[in-house]
């Protein structure tokens, strides 16, 4: 099982490394030993950027970083380290240079937009009525009500911030769309997508949630990256 690379999975706004959660068993089973959750502090891109580069940091061998939505974002910034052997995109943001996950928004806004609301704080919160039907409808009802008590809001200007140089134009990149999306709009999903020039493009018909409602998937498509570039 040695011959597999760390498995490094980068989380989005409104949730936690946890949201790995099923992710992480799957890969598991699979033979991963090495399997990572980073926890941003969803402050601003650099510093989430700097963190997952800390983590990748301290592997020793080599990593293939997996981001689900604003996630995308942060291995698009942090993944031109050496030991980075893949980047795996789970219905995320890969934006180009001096491009910001709120441009790449605007172009097709989600349907889930006006349910985004700031609080005084300049903390951006999904609304806790409208969780459920806005990024998990493929999950139970009880589980939307958990993620929204637990939702983890980022400051607001995180979702402007632009990337300086994007790791996909040098690192080997797979994307998974989620069709029923109502965060990142499957339209937005697929020109990224194409714009990568991804190894594969895989579509599931699923939310936003992708980690938490298709876990089988995702870790088949990581799995599938991460066998590819230890060839």
């Amino acid at each position: 099982m040695s011959h597999k690379p760390t498995i490094i999975l980068v989380h989005g706004f409104w949730g936690g490394a946890a949201h790995w959660g099923k992710v992480i068993l799957e890969l598991a089973h699979r033979g991963y030993q090495s399997v990572h959750a980073v926890e941003l502090p969803l402050t601003s891109l650099a510093e989430d950027a700097e963190r997952t580069r800390k983590m990748v940091a301290q592997q020793k061998g080599p990593v293939v970083l997996v981001g689900h939505s604003y996630g995308g974002a942060v291995i698009t910034e942090a993944g031109d380290q050496p030991n980075v052997a893949g980047l795996v995109y789970i219905a995320a943001f890969s934006p180009d240079e001096g491009e910001s996950p709120a441009a790449i928004t605007q172009r097709h806004p989600p349907a889930a937009m006006a349910n985004i609301e700031p609080d005084s704080d300049s903390y951006l919160w999904l609304k806790a009525d409208k969780f459920h039907e806005s990024f998990c409808q493929d999950l139970p009802p009880e589980e939307g009500v958990v993620l929204a008590a637990t939702q983890k809001a980022p400051l607001a200007g995180t979702f402007g911030d632009v990337i300086t140089a994007p790791a996909w134009r040098k690192k080997p990149s797979w994307y998974q769309i989620a069709s029923e999306d109502r965060m990142i709009a499957p339209e937005n999903q697929a020109a990224m997508s194409a714009r990568l020039g991804a190894r594969r493009v895989m579509t599931l018909e699923a939310s936003h949630a992708l980690p938490q409602s298709k876990p089988l998937e995702v870790a088949a498509f990581i799995d599938e990256a991460a066998m590819a570039v230890s060839k």
